[in-house]
């Protein structure tokens, strides 16, 4: 098994698991690597050194760390936290609303009027949309979301 660093063109850093090299060239190659926060389809390798795991619970120097990442710096680990952070919260947005597609604005109405069942619901609106849903008293509020995240996350 092999675990690459990988980096799509919007500069987002994420972790591939693969069988091979080959199997990440194939996957590459076929379209089916995508960046998991933007769903951009140009990922490439981040260069990576092995990190050696000799027991000592301390890294060899310049291998990183529990704490630190590429440059062994907590400031390394910032990122790619904040990425996993946010992707886990989409992860958890996705699983736990109702997508309502174009009809957002119709359905948290109903909702709100209790013409429907009340639950958490997602979808778009227009700007002029929300801000009308805002001005009835609709609790509503706007996530840009990257293109990605409209279906099933990696």
């Amino acid at each position: 098994m092999k675990v690459l660093d990988l980096q799509c063109d919007q500069g987002h850093v994420f972790e591939g698991w693969f069988a091979s090299e080959d199997d990440y060239q194939a996957q590459r190659q076929s379209g089916l690597l995508t960046c998991p926060l933007c769903g951009a389809p140009d990922v490439d390798k981040l260069p990576s050194a092995p990190r050696l795991n000799l027991g000592s619970g301390s890294a060899p120097a310049g291998q990183g760390g529990p704490s630190g990442g590429p440059s062994g710096g907590p400031e390394g680990a910032a990122l790619p936290a904040m990425q996993a952070a946010l992707l886990k919260a989409m992860r958890r947005l996705m699983r736990e609303t109702e997508d309502v597609g174009a009809r957002f604005a119709e359905e948290a109405r109903r909702i709100h009027y209790g013409e429907t069942r009340e639950r958490p619901i997602r979808g778009r609106a227009s700007p002029e949309e929300t801000h009308a849903l805002l001005e009835e008293g609709i609790p509503v509020i706007s996530l840009p979301l990257p293109p990605g995240f409209d279906g099933e996350l990696q």
